[in-house]
């Protein structure tokens, strides 16, 4: 017998998710994007695309940050020099580690 598959979710994460979702639809319908070009872009169904639209918590955080960076929503407050920025102070702090266990090199592919 499986165990069955029930994950709890704080009324603040349901929604926060459900927010992200209706900005994506909003963004979209704006920037006069359809959804079968929408799920093409991101790379998903338009079955999952529908579901993040309606906020389902179950999709990945992927595909709904893949999705919200297509049609524009900002994810975060901050701009790409300070997102480098902290990837590189992030890295700096690999540097400490033991070298068994921190990557040896890390790649940025920004070549879009």
């Amino acid at each position: 017998m499986s165990k069955p598959n029930i994950r709890v979710s704080s009324d603040f994460t349901l929604s926060a998710i459900q927010l992200l979702g209706q900005l994506i639809r909003e963004q979209r319908i704006k920037r006069r994007v359809s959804t079968t070009e929408l799920a093409i872009r991101s790379g998903v169904s338009r079955s999952l695309l529908r579901r993040i639209e309606n906020g389902d918590p179950s999709c990945s955080i992927g595909a709904f940050f893949e999705a919200a960076t297509i049609v524009g929503v900002p994810l975060f407050d901050l701009d790409e020099r300070s997102i480098v920025k902290t990837i590189h102070q992030q890295h700096e702090k690999l540097t400490l580690l033991p070298s068994k266990i921190r990557p040896s090199h890390i790649d940025f592919d920004d070549n879009f």
